[in-house]
């Protein structure tokens, strides 16, 4: 193979990739067999099975049981806008989230107190094993799940305070800010590092994607004059949505 030449099975697949994407092969047509790439393209089965597996990895196509490979349904994605915290605003998790104001989510939620790994606790700047509060949350648009979050608290900053639980109390379902300012603690900074990765098994379950999906990450963490005192992942199915950010000029 040449300098800059693709391997076969790329080349292969790239060709199939154009048909579906030029609608040569639309949406629920079944992909030409293994037998009959061998005989187009004039490659082995190898080849042939490599660049079904391509294609499938990248969520063009999905594999129905004892029917064969199909062109899968291509979402159109939709944006989740994202702005920052806003002090001001009364926002719920879900409104600084999704701060599309023609969204009308809903969202579901558990907290549990948990034990910091090193991960955790480097990114709240606490000790592996100090208390943190965990709340898993999973986001809903018109009842389809849209996005997955985690965050962790620091105990030693919320405990046997009234906004312990991210949920409940007299503060239950605002945002971090709110929270935070209820208990004389001033967030006044933000930051996000977004990345993307292959989804795990659990979290494509709950978005309702397929092995191999690529999912959006953004790991936020909150901070008052310095101190960690949110951290979040946030997971967003990278095929249907995609992060559109509102950043004030100053």
């Amino acid at each position: 193979m040449t300098f800059g030449e693709q391997p076969a099975y790329l080349r292969v697949a790239g060709d199939l990739r154009k048909k579906i994407v030029d609608g040569s092969l639309p949406p629920h047509t079944r992909l030409p067999s293994q037998a009959r790439i061998r005989e187009e393209y004039g490659v082995s089965d190898t080849v042939a099975l490599e660049a079904r597996k391509v294609l499938m990895a990248e969520g063009l196509v999905e594999g129905r049981s004892g029917s064969g490979t199909y062109v899968r349904e291509r979402p159109v994605p939709r944006r989740v806008a994202r702005s920052g915290y806003r002090p001001n605003s009364g926002a719920t998790p879900f409104r600084q989230e999704q701060a599309d104001l023609a969204v009308r989510g809903t969202w579901e939620s558990h907290s549990e107190q948990a034990e910091a790994s090193g991960a955790i606790a480097e990114r709240l700047s606490i000790r592996p094993g100090d208390r943190v509060m965990c709340t898993n949350y999973v986001f809903r648009d018109a009842g389809e799940a849209m996005m997955l979050s985690t965050s962790w608290e620091p105990l030693a900053v919320t405990g046997r305070t009234p906004v312990m639980l991210p949920e409940e109390g007299p503060l239950g379902g605002m945002g971090v800010v709110e929270r935070m300012a209820a208990i004389d603690v001033i967030v006044d900074n933000v930051t996000e590092e977004v990345g993307a990765r292959p989804g795990l098994a659990e979290e494509l379950l709950a978005l309702g994607g397929v092995p191999g999906h690529v999912v959006v990450v953004i790991q936020r963490t909150y901070f008052a004059s310095g101190r960690p005192v949110e951290t979040a992942d946030v997971v967003v199915p990278a095929d249907r949505y995609r992060i559109a950010y509102h950043l004030p000029v100053k």
